[in-house]
């Protein structure tokens, strides 16, 4: 039986991040050439693996398949999308990889096909939409809803997504591929510090946070900063620094969620007057619903408590809402155990980020694999694992692959 080899992996990533990459980091944004020299080098490797087949849907995510002898498979995915000048590994360690399990396994005769798939634009960093090519395979792609982005050169969506062959009225066909799907296998960097702090390799992933996104509007009257008594100030710029340290004191009290204020913008931010407006954002994780839910009350009733307080008024506009999503139980305990076995100590953990996983999770049993960041870093060309670790990551993929076409062959007649 042939195993993945790790070290190939590692040196094939050191090559993509070669060709596709310059002093800054990685470039391979969605869309662009650079992403496609990246598919093109993908494809080149799968060429060489005999009795793989590739091609690509309709959204534009690349597939590749070992054939068993059911039309059933198992499916390996990863984005080799990055965001500008990103690290080397987030997205791309999940294709290497998945591409040297190809390889071990495409020779072997299995029950259920196994297939690898790379996923369009899972960053989003071009047009904003993340989960591209995975959500339109889901099945949960509103074209209309992302129809009308631009680029920051004033480049349409729908333009981007013609030059690289997609239609975007026709993505959501490629839901086709997931007919016979029986389970979903991914392998991420952790992209936090979780991992590192407790001194472990890899990590088993629950679920992926839900997030409520807000932006939040304070409104005062703003004033000269000079002839303005403090006790009469109406300052909104107060009523918003107040209410975001309340939200970050919220989730502090709560075992393992976030809370972050990303911008702040005021009116009319001189430096003579104090503020009339002032707009923040929140953005709350957790894994459970009902937490989620509970952080949103608090932050709500707190800055109107807080605004009240600063004779200012405060109105909420949801950006962006997605619920939390567990990942299959039985798959985690696979992941679980096969990670104690190859690293002998395993950790169960969230995601904050979203994945493609998240995606997948939706619509047939799904699961992911972390790899432990150093200093929590990715996004950023200092992102980085050791590689002994990044290793380590590949034999667990590999054994969890392994045990998950066993675990899908036993549950005759299901599809995704």
């Amino acid at each position: 039986m042939a195993t993945a080899d790790p070290a190939r992996a590692v040196a094939g990533l050191r090559e993509l991040a070669r060709l596709t990459g310059n002093e800054d980091g990685a470039q391979r944004v969605a869309w662009t050439d650079t992403w496609e020299a990246a598919n093109e080098w993908l494809r080149g490797e799968l060429a060489g693996i005999d009795g793989v087949s590739v091609d690509s849907d309709e959204a534009g995510n690349l597939w590749a398949a070992a054939p068993g002898d059911s039309e059933r498979f198992v499916v390996i995915g990863g984005h080799l999308d990055s965001v500008p000048d990103g690290g080397w590994l987030d997205g791309a360690l999940n294709v290497v990889a998945g591409l040297e399990v190809m390889r071990a396994l495409a020779g072997e005769r299995r029950t259920l096909a196994l297939k690898l798939v790379d996923w369009a634009d899972e960053e989003g960093a071009r047009f904003g939409r993340s989960l591209f090519g995975s959500s339109a395979c889901a099945g949960t792609l509103d074209a209309d809803s992302v129809r009308g982005l631009v680029d920051r050169d004033g480049v349409g969506l729908p333009e981007a997504l013609s030059a690289h062959g997609v239609d975007l009225d026709r993505a959501r066909d490629s839901r086709a591929r997931l007919e016979g799907a029986t389970a979903y296998l991914e392998l991420h960097i952790e992209q936090g510090p979780v991992l590192e702090r407790l001194g472990l390799p890899l990590g088993a992933v629950l679920g992926t946070f839900g997030v409520e996104r807000h932006a939040v509007r304070f409104t005062g009257q703003h004033a000269h900063a000079g002839s303005t008594p403090m006790d009469v100030r109406r300052d909104a710029f107060l009523a918003a620094a107040r209410s975001a340290l309340a939200f970050r004191e919220d989730a502090a009290r709560r075992e393992d969620v976030r809370a972050t204020t990303g911008f702040v913008r005021v009116s009319p931010g001189i430096v003579t007057a104090f503020n009339g407006t002032c707009e923040l954002s929140l953005d709350q994780r957790a894994l459970d619903s009902a937490v989620l839910a509970d952080m949103l009350a608090s932050a709500k009733e707190a800055s109107r408590r807080i605004a009240a307080e600063e004779g200012c008024e405060v109105s909420w506009e949801r950006i962006w809402q997605i619920e939390p999503i567990p990942f299959d139980p039985e798959l985690i305990d696979l992941a679980d155990a096969v990670i104690a076995e190859v690293a002998e100590r395993s950790h169960r953990l969230p995601s904050g980020p979203l994945h493609d996983a998240a995606e997948m999770a939706r619509v047939i049993p799904t699961v992911m694999l972390f790899v432990k960041s150093l200093r929590g870093l990715s996004h950023t060309k200092e992102e980085d694992t050791p590689v002994e670790d990044l290793e380590l990551s590949v034999r667990a993929l590999d054994a969890l692959t392994r045990r998950t076409l066993a675990w899908a062959a036993d549950r005759p007649g299901e599809k995704g």
